[in-house]
């Protein structure tokens, strides 16, 4: 310690264009005590600005999986529709409902649907690319953001990761549970607001449901 403070005051003589040699023993003692407070404080900052980025994170995170919650998708898919305006970029929204969860909870137990749910968000991340979003909307709902494809690849990419999650079945304390999802697909074209697109992709997930087209 005693070495780094020669140090310490001949690097604020350097900078305020003084001559070391014409430091005072007190000179050179403030200048000490400046510098570690300078150094404190920078260490607290930085500190602080990982506790905030931590914090955030954890805001963006769902509290159950490993992608972002309701409030960060949303705020993600109004940045893509106004990327969409401002340059005239493509994109698609995929909505997912998560079939006979309820089903899965009474039978083996809210574990298990736990279990089906981190199942379904594993296929979903392990097969979209880094710049789609991935979110969980509502207990059984997730949605995907597609960015820079049309309608038919985006239809593709549903169809894909539906065949996917019902070709994964669940194995729970010995027993194979059967997964599958409804998906409605939603192009970005025409859509005024996250909300609007939100909501046309969650009533073409539900055609699909009934047996329609998504």
């Amino acid at each position: 310690m005693v070495a780094e403070e020669p140090r310490a005051a001949a690097a604020v003589a350097s900078v305020a264009g003084l001559d070391e040699a014409d430091l005072s023993p007190k000179v050179r003692a403030a200048l000490d005590v400046l510098m570690k407070e300078v150094d404190r404080l920078r260490r607290e900052l930085e500190q602080s600005r990982r506790r905030i980025e931590h914090l955030e994170q954890l805001a963006d995170e769902d509290t159950l999986l490993p992608v972002v919650n309701r409030r960060a998708f949303m705020r993600e898919l109004s940045r893509m529709i106004a990327f969409r305006d401002r340059y005239g970029l493509t994109g698609a929204l995929l909505y997912f409902d998560v079939d006979h969860l309820k089903q899965i909870n009474d039978e083996h137990g809210h574990a298990a649907g736990d279990a089906a749910l981190r199942k379904v968000t594993e296929i979903l991340l392990a097969n979209v690319r880094g710049s789609d979003v991935v979110g969980r909307l509502g207990g059984d709902e997730f949605g995907v953001i597609l960015a820079q494809v049309d309608e038919p690849a985006a239809r593709e990419k549903a169809a894909a990761l539906t065949a996917l999650i019902a070709a994964a079945e669940l194995e729970w304390e010995g027993k194979r549970i059967p997964l599958s999802v409804a998906c409605g697909v939603r192009p970005l074209t025409g859509m005024s607001g996250p909300d609007e697109a939100l909501h046309a992709a969650d009533r073409a997930m539900y055609r699909q449901k009934r047996g329609g087209t998504s």
